[in-house]
């Protein structure tokens, strides 16, 4: 024991024997320079030595450099406030980064919203995986394609496609089941007109494709005129009976008949005829040299040397429209007169 005690007190008394020199101490770390005398020592004082830097705090440098640290956010690591999912808070990219989506989904597994999400209407497909529907839904159906084909002149006054809901009103009537004429070939048509006491009314009228576009013509300027028309209706309301339209003054087009009295198919049957105001604009006949005058009760206005309202003569608006489109009138046939008919070849 004796023996360590003085070799610990040779060791300290050589490490203090060392040359002096300078110290110089930079931001907590320390740099001695200097000579630096060398000891030796033998195995005995190597041991006791080792002994020595055993005791508690033998080796033991004050230290002044510091490392820094960063505090992580609660939930986030810092590396993840830039929108990464938490890896153990579960905390996804929504949250972290509330209001800055930018269309990536969460961590749920769904695809991103679109913008126009919150907006669903009935074009929007359910996750069934079937197509968008087109901004017409709600409209799936004959009238749908009307739509698209309806070719408008001006603010009343338009032609289109028979839809199914026309073709069921006139099937069995106007149309009837033996009709040669295709639906395709015949138009729907709607126009404004001034009825006998000045009032503005819609009338509807079908015709032939080849003549719809100079009907919504020729009424258009009638009724910029405030041409009186009584009415305007479907036959197919008179139970497409020409006498029962004709003896109400009811101005028609189409109506599948042949010619009275005759085999022969009238224009009427391939919608390229109208007849305009017909109780005031009769059709007069000479059957073996005697007048018959139709309908019946218009026999004053069979006298076209009169001056009568609603007469029809070259003088007359609407004998001058629709001549100017390309019509004949038949007040200038000469076997027989229809003052109140108008007709196209096409």
């Amino acid at each position: 024991m004796r023996k360590g005690i003085v070799a610990g007190l040779l060791f300290l008394a050589a490490v203090s024997g060392c040359s002096a020199g300078s110290v110089r101490q930079d931001a907590g770390s320390q740099e001695v320079s200097g000579t630096v005398e060398t000891l030796t020592m033998n195995p005995e004082q190597e041991e006791n030595r080792a002994d020595a830097k055993a005791l508690p705090g033998a080796d033991s440098v004050p230290q002044n450099t510091q490392t820094e640290t960063k505090a992580e956010p609660a939930g986030l690591s810092a590396a993840e406030t830039d929108g990464t999912a938490a890896d153990e808070a579960g905390v996804n990219f929504a949250k972290a980064n509330a209001g800055k989506t930018d269309g990536i989904a969460a961590d749920t597994g769904t695809e991103p919203m679109t913008a126009n999400d919150g907006k669903e209407n009935s074009g929007a497909a359910a996750d069934t995986g079937t197509e968008p529907a087109k901004a017409n839904d709600g409209k799936e159906d004959s009238g749908a394609a009307a739509d698209e084909a309806r070719t408008v002149y001006a603010d009343g006054f338009y032609y289109e496609p028979l839809n199914d809901e026309v073709k069921q009103r006139i099937y069995g009537l106007s149309y009837k089941e033996d009709c040669t004429v295709p639906y395709e070939e015949l138009r729907y048509v709607s126009v404004a007109y001034v009825d006998f006491e000045g009032a503005s009314r819609t009338g509807e009228l079908i015709c032939n494709k080849g003549i719809a576009q100079d009907l919504v013509e020729i009424f258009h300027e009638l009724y910029q005129a405030e041409y009186p028309i009584d009415k305007i209706r479907l036959i197919d309301e008179y139970n497409a009976d020409d006498d029962l339209s004709c003896l109400d003054n009811n101005t028609s087009c189409f109506n599948y008949r042949v010619v009275g009295g005759s085999t022969n198919l009238s224009k009427h049957a391939l919608g390229l005829a109208i007849d305009i105001n017909p109780f005031y604009n009769p059709y007069v006949t000479y059957p073996d040299g005697v007048e018959h005058i139709f309908p019946p009760g218009s026999e004053p206005y069979a006298d076209r040397s009169l001056d009568f309202p609603y007469k029809i003569d070259e003088n007359d608006l609407c004998f001058q429209l629709f001549t100017a489109h390309g019509f004949t009138w038949g007040g200038h046939w000469k076997t027989l007169k229809d003052y109140q008919h108008f007709q196209k070849a096409l």
